[in-house]
């Protein structure tokens, strides 16, 4: 049976990020694949530690990052999955800090700098594609994406994971609702309506497009 991991790197787990994971794993699921989500904010762990023992010569490299704590049984699953899928709010122009730290430690040790000969480029440890996708959530609009760079920032993500794993895809929601009651807050930036309106006509297209990012990483075979 196809397996997913779905990785949620936002704090909560029933908003923005969450929801359009579930979708994603709905798709997998109505294909036939078993899906595992993970919720990073649960766990203890700490970002890559840089004992680069995943790089020491006679070291077996198996792409799993050496040190133990609660994420290592988690990048393991990842490993192992027929597609990995991670999601995130994007926190001043970055995915979050939780997401980062599980990204170091996923892709390093699945990195090398060993020169590929025959191929070009970098020795990759796996002798497979892995299928990994990012979903992205954010207050910024596309216009502004584009205007203050997210674009060329957050596509990095996707070129390491591609390098690293051999595909990688990446889907954007744009603009999203960031409190359910706007009044509570302080944030004279945001229009409640115009936010409001962008939660009900173009959420539901992205929920949408979770699911058929799903249900395709999910027919990928290594």
């Amino acid at each position: 049976m196809t397996k997913i991991m779905i990785i949620n790197g936002s704090p909560r787990k029933n908003f923005n990020t969450a929801k359009l994971l579930k979708e994603a794993a709905r798709g997998a699921e109505e294909f036939g694949a078993e899906v595992e989500i993970v919720n990073l904010y649960d766990l203890n762990y700490k970002g890559c530690i840089s004992c680069l023992i995943c790089k020491r010569k006679g070291v077996e490299q198996q792409g799993l990052c050496f040190y133990k704590d609660d994420l290592r049984p988690v990048l393991e699953k990842c490993l192992h999955a027929d597609a990995v899928i991670i999601g995130s709010p994007v926190y001043h122009s970055y995915p979050s800090g939780m997401c980062r730290a599980f990204m170091e430690r996923f892709m390093f040790p699945a990195h090398t700098y060993m020169i590929d000969s025959e191929n070009g480029g970098l020795k990759r440890v796996l002798n497979h594609t892995l299928p990994t996708a990012m979903i992205f959530t954010m207050n910024a609009t596309e216009e502004q994406f584009r205007q203050h760079h997210y674009d060329t920032v957050l596509s990095d993500n996707e070129a390491s994971l591609r390098a690293v794993f051999g595909y990688s895809e990446t889907l954007y929601a744009f603009d999203t609702f960031q409190y359910t009651d706007y009044s509570k807050y302080d944030c004279d930036l945001f229009n409640p309506e115009h936010k409001a309106k962008v939660r009900e006509e173009q959420f539901p297209k992205d929920l949408q497009k979770a699911y058929e990012l799903g249900k395709r990483l999910a027919t990928m075979k290594k």
